[in-house]
């Protein structure tokens, strides 16, 4: 069994990547180390990489959109207890951030996003300096600074097991290699010029660049953001004159700004659908293929495709 680490030191110190708390005493447990993840994109990486050593809780399911989350008070107990904490950032939780950055400075808390280096971190088009947090929908980032930084806290929380995390990390970042590979093969099915992605929020801009598409938004990059009808009109607009005939709604967000566009286009004599609902911010539902991080992306893929080829 794994090795346990309290964070019950007084001096913390900060490494360079994370927002660990560092200089912990060493304790002997008998379990899998207590693991707490916010999204469930996340969850997915601590559950391939942790595997028998760790017992993973996930704080957000299916549905749920982590923009406005916030957390209950059975939350913050599961987070007080947990021996690792890792969460998304780059203001993807913006209800949750200080409470995660305050309980950095008494236990082991990741931000993952904080790997991602600043000339790969996309911006809101609408509000410079604001980063895109959607950094999963580029596997190759997601390796680099999702994966290897669950392994490396994980490591650190229980060297015991490191080899295993190490090996175990290595095996999940070959499966996203290849999700990588046939993604971009499976969009060059869609005609250049219909290579244009129209969805409830912004969320997408990190898979447009992975696959080669254009994408749009309706809503800006936190779905706290008002939809107005100058916003839906623009949609309709570029839409008309690019000649694009779906565009999609989101698992984990209102679909009233999509019917907005449908209703508005046929108004206009243009004629468009709702390309299906794809998986933004949330995972599908536990125990199925788009429960898991390469379903749901496959998922992603395969719908879109479907409804522009």
């Amino acid at each position: 069994m794994g090795v346990l680490l309290a964070a019950c030191s007084d001096e913390e110190s900060t490494a360079e990547g994370d927002d660990s708390a560092e200089g912990e005493e060493e304790t002997t447990g008998d379990g899998p180390i207590q693991v707490t993840s916010t999204t469930s994109q996340i969850s997915d990486i601590v559950e391939n990489v942790g595997g028998e050593h760790v017992d993973n809780t996930g704080l957000m399911g299916p549905g749920i959109d982590p923009h406005d989350y916030e957390a209950s008070q059975g939350d913050v107990e599961t987070l007080d207890e947990a021996d690792v904490i890792f969460w998304n950032g780059l203001n993807l939780e913006e209800q949750m951030a200080d409470m995660l950055e305050q309980m950095a400075n008494d236990q082991p808390v990741y931000e993952l996003g904080e790997n991602v280096p600043d000339e790969d971190i996309l911006e809101d088009e609408e509000e410079a300096g604001t980063p895109d947090p959607h950094i999963w929908f580029d596997p190759e980032i997601w390796a680099d600074a999702a994966v290897e930084g669950v392994a490396d806290g994980l490591a650190e929380a229980d060297p015991e097991n490191a080899d295993d995390y190490r090996a175990n990390a290595e095996a999940y970042i070959d499966e996203l290699d290849g999700l990588q590979e046939w993604a971009q093969d499976r969009v060059e099915d869609i005609d250049e010029e219909s290579r244009v992605l129209v969805t409830a929020h912004d969320a997408f801009q990190y898979f447009g660049d992975a696959v080669g598409m254009e994408v749009m938004g309706l809503q800006g990059i936190s779905t706290e953001a008002e939809v107005g009808l100058s916003d839906v009109q623009d949609v309709i607009d570029e839409m008309i004159e690019r000649d694009v005939n779906a565009l999609f709604s989101e698992t984990s967000v209102d679909d009233s700004a999509v019917d907005a566009v449908i209703e508005g286009a046929q108004e206009q004599g243009h004629e468009v659908e709702n390309g299906g609902a794809l998986y933004s911010d949330a995972m599908g539902e536990p125990d199925t293929e788009e429960g898991t991080y390469v379903g749901m992306y496959e998922a992603n893929v395969n719908q879109i495709v479907e409804a522009l080829e």
